[in-house]
């Protein structure tokens, strides 16, 4: 039976040993703030959250279960002894649960002062080392002491993310977030389309920001703009201090590529030095959105020069190299090797400047300022630049980055914005450090409490099954509900799959990546235990008629940009470089709220170093998704994983599985009719008519064309999971997609070799396995 809490000394702390129910609350030891059940606005749906005390109304800053709200005042919030923080329902099941990567022997739930609820050892005093904590988590509020970035360490990536609407806390459509393709800047977004940007870090200040300088307590709200408010105790309210997003030139790209920005001229857009605009006639009507061309193009044989801008906003970095040992001379002479770089500029401006940063392709997003102590340096032909060229030298060495944002759809919580330092050394990518244990530290489950929490491996609790075994559901005694993977006698996949999931899956820790909760090892018995994702994976929706209606287009656009976010984190951002090897739609599991979740990690391969492909005589894989370099010849990279992806893109869209599919009269694969009905024009026949009613159609061509690019023959044409993220979330022009590899059924070859080995092959349950054996 459940115990009530009595709050006692101390006022912001609980024990294992005690519930906070509907109607209770927890207050910070200074009284700021309190934690405890909620409604929002009009809402009957109760959730757990953290509000300021001070307003009258208080405005929620944090919310535990906005995805998975109550609907009745039943609930119960419980610290288990293992250290989870567990939302009841009425029959007790878990709505809601807080994840570990380790437990406390007598764990205490508190909440700070600084509105951050952590779950720590009840004998340490530490604050600081808590084993779960609320700020890791962030939703629409960044509070005093946040930590606003990538952790790669942690596997953290924490962002804020609006409210759907003011009765309803889950997930809105605007997001304000570190990018990390390129170096490093925020942005935010509407779903997928950009819509405002903060500029690089010079070392001050974002370069969006030159009024930017210490203030005091302060907070950003958004409602299409970002705004910083200041509280004042005597009014009991908040004042408008200042606001991000102060004119029409901080849209995003107003002027186009190469186009720079001015609020104090007419017209506001007028193109760089050297260049023109592209259709002068849409620029009479005042649409720049098409940008510049360069009036006399560059000579790429040591013939350039570069124009200087002072005062501006540093174009968007996603298309951007960086090296922050180089002075500025090094830099020019290394943009100008390279016929590519269009601009450079020092990474860090403090002092004499130090750090090179280089741009690639159109310069995107440049404003003006009257007041700005940032320069760049745009590579011009000669002609155009006269005598005038530039560089600058400079030392020094960049020490630090500092983040501010806040993000919500009404007026929230102020704070002082905590800048923190950044360093990109391998493991983290964000903004704090520590030392960390190679250590997997993954919790050990003994058999009885598998047994216990599947009903003994019930037909009854069995999810399916693959390569690797059956796979269960199961609960815990506290109840979380699992997923247990059970290694069969029979299985293909041995101790090396099993090794590589425990290693990969406990190591690689992403929103989109499927989360391991611990592993059992007994008698003789394999397993790993994962978490359970209720509507199973992709498959089970994109080729059902009945349930592909649930993927209505908004879905499915928000799974392909989960499902790259996912692979970029592989290929690029994770401490180990993963390929995973057999991405298919049965390999993408769905949460509760249709997010994807890449899971089967058995035959991932990792590359150490400046590795980025590898050979093998075992191919190992699925028909229909591997590319044509690894199923013919062995060959495997990071396109491989590529091509898959691609793959699954075509799928998503046309809700079509590509082995198997056979055009009438001219046996085509899917791939090989998605690209003829591209180059006729036509892509529209390949959606599924289930989301005609649904879709964007920008979107879905977008996603067919990106799609294309990523299932081309030749793996040096198919572009990297970064520009994939950046293709999806852009409307820039894509470049014209050559003939897929694979193109009909009849090109897929049925037993080939390069080594004088005969390789064989045999199918079952949806998974190819190749082996070498002699003549």
């Amino acid at each position: 039976m459940s115990l009530v809490l009595q709050i006692s000394y101390p006022l912001d702390s609980i024990s294992a040993r005690q519930n906070i129910t509907d109607g209770q609350t927890i207050v910070s030891a200074t009284g700021n703030f309190e934690l405890g059940f909620f409604s929002p606005g009009n809402s009957k749906n109760r959730y757990v959250g953290i509000w300021y005390k001070k307003l009258s109304a208080g405005r929620v800053v944090w919310v535990a279960n906005g995805e998975n709200p109550l609907n009745d005042s039943s609930g119960v919030l419980k610290l288990t002894p293992q250290s989870v923080l567990n939302l009841l329902n009425r029959t007790n099941g878990v709505v809601w649960f807080s994840n570990l990567s380790r437990s406390a022997q007598n764990p205490i739930a508190q909440l700070l002062d600084t509105a951050n609820f952590i779950v720590k050892e009840g004998n340490n005093n530490d604050l600081g080392d808590a084993i779960w904590q609320s700020f890791d988590h962030p939703c629409n509020s960044f509070l005093a002491s946040m930590k606003f970035g990538i952790d790669r360490a942690k596997g953290l990536d924490q962002y804020l993310t609006s409210w759907k609407s003011m009765d309803d806390p889950s997930l809105g459509d605007f997001t304000y977030r570190l990018d990390s393709s390129g170096y490093p800047q925020l942005i935010l977004r509407n779903r997928s389309v950009v819509q405002f940007r903060s500029g690089p870090w010079n070392g001050l200040r974002f370069s969006e920001f030159p009024q930017l300088r210490p203030n005091p307590v302060y907070s950003f709200s958004f409602n299409g703009i970002s705004q910083r408010f200041s509280w004042v105790d005597r009014t009991h309210d908040w004042i408008l201090y200042s606001s991000a997003q102060t004119d029409d030139c901080d849209t995003y790209a107003l002027c186009g590529g190469n186009g720079n920005c001015n609020i104090a001229s007419s017209p506001k857009c007028i193109c760089l030095t050297g260049f023109m605009s592209k259709y002068p006639s849409d620029w009479e009507f005042g649409d720049w959105s098409n940008g510049c061309v360069r009036r006399t193009e560059l000579d790429c044989q040591g013939g350039d020069k570069f124009l200087k801008y002072t005062k501006v906003k540093l174009p968007d970095t996603r298309q951007s190299w960086f090296n922050e040992s180089m002075n500025l001379q090094e830099c020019e002479q290394t943009c100008l090797r390279n016929c590519s770089c269009t601009a450079y500029s020092n990474l860090d401006i403090r002092g004499q400047g130090s750090g090179c940063l280089l741009w690639f392709g159109d310069l995107m997003d440049i404003r003006q300022f009257n007041e700005n102590d940032q320069d760049i340096y745009v590579r011009m032909a000669a002609s155009e630049v006269g005598g005038n060229s530039s560089g600058k030298t400079g030392a020094g060495k960049r020490t630090g980055i500092i983040v501010s944002t806040v993000l919500s759809t009404v007026l929230l919580l102020g704070i002082m914005v905590v800048f923190i330092k950044y360093r990109r050394d391998g493991q983290i990518f964000g903004f704090s450090h520590q030392s960390r244990s190679e250590d997997l530290e993954l919790p050990l489950f003994d058999l009885t409490t598998i047994m216990n929490a599947t009903n003994n491996f019930s037909e009854d609790n069995k999810l399916g099954e693959g390569g690797f075994g059956a796979v269960f559901k199961g609960v815990l005694k506290n109840g979380q509900e699992i997923a247990v993977k059970r290694l069969s006698e029979n299985s293909r996949q041995g101790q090396v799959e099993f090794k590589n999931e425990v290693v990969y899956i406990a190591k690689l820790q992403h929103r989109n990546l499927i989360r391991i909760l611990g592993c059992c090892i007994q008698v003789d018995e394999m397993m790993l235990i994962c978490q359970f994702l209720p509507n199973r994976s992709l498959d089970c929706f994109i080729f059902d008629q009945e349930k592909g209606v649930a993927l209505d287009w908004p879905r499915r656009f928000t799974i392909i940009n989960g499902i790259a976010s996912g692979l970029l984190y592989l290929h690029r951002d994770s401490r180990l470089r993963i390929i995973h090897r057999d991405l298919k739609a049965e390999n993408i599991l769905l949460d509760n709220k249709m997010n994807p979740k890449i899971s089967d990690f058995g035959l991932a391969r990792s590359f150490g170093g400046n590795e980025s492909k590898a050979n093998t005589k075992r191919v190992v894989g699925t028909y229909g998704y591997m590319s044509p370099e690894y199923d013919i010849h062995g060959l495997y990279s990071i396109k491989s994983d590529v091509f898959s992806f691609g793959v699954v893109v075509l799928e998503i869209v046309s809700r079509q599985r590509n082995r198997g599919f056979n055009h009438p009269g001219n046996h085509l694969s899917l791939l090989g009719y998605a690209w003829t009905l591209f180059r006729d024009r036509k892509s529209m026949k390949l959606v599924d008519p289930l989301i005609t009613s649904t879709f964007n159609p920008v979107e879905v061509l977008r996603s067919i064309h990106v799609a294309l690019l990523c299932v081309q023959q030749n793996p040096r044409d198919r572009p990297e999971m970064s520009s994939v993220v950046m293709m999806l979330g852009s409307e820039s022009a894509l470049p014209h997609p050559k003939q897929p590899g694979f193109f009909s059924e009849e090109s897929v070859p049925e037993s080939s070799s390069s080594s004088g080995s005969k390789l064989q092959r045999y199918s079952a349950n949806e998974m190819t396995m190749w082996y070498v054996q002699p003549r």
